[in-house]
């Protein structure tokens, strides 16, 4: 039986179509997302948008902001959750700190590109981007 290939049991939740676009992208990194119960509920029924939303260093950890999950409109919580909370991007120290070195250079950033379910775990791919100019993104 021949090795199943890493993207077959990959099913894709949303995708930043405009980050190609608008981003020279330099390195794909793959990071699992910490969500609570609801927000997982959206998730699968794909309700989330990846518009303007962005990665950042913050104490030791990366964050994904501005990240928007609508709430699930049969969820019994007491108290909602905010759709456009900070999510904690869930890697090893080691990865963690090669970002945030990476980070440090001027003008790079984290963008999401897209956001997809793997052997039932939430996952993001963020792309390490460098933002183009006008005639940059004209040229492609």
């Amino acid at each position: 039986m021949p090795p199943k290939d890493k993207d077959d049991d990959k099913k894709t939740v949303a995708t930043h179509r405009k980050a190609r676009q608008f981003y020279e992208i330099i390195e794909v990194i793959e990071a699992g997302l910490q969500l609570r119960g609801p927000e997982v509920k959206s998730l699968r029924k794909g309700q989330c948008s990846l518009d303007g939303c962005f990665g950042r260093p913050d104490g030791g950890a990366l964050w994904l902001e501005n990240f928007y999950i609508p709430p699930y409109t049969f969820a019994t919580n007491i108290e909602p959750l905010d759709p456009r909370r900070k999510r904690k991007l869930l890697l090893h120290k080691a990865e963690i700190g090669k970002i945030e070195g990476k980070l440090a250079t001027k003008g790079l950033t984290l963008i999401p590109l897209e956001v997809y379910f793997r052997k039932g775990w939430a996952k993001v791919a963020l792309g390490l981007a460098k933002g183009k100019t006008g005639a940059d993104r004209r040229d492609d």
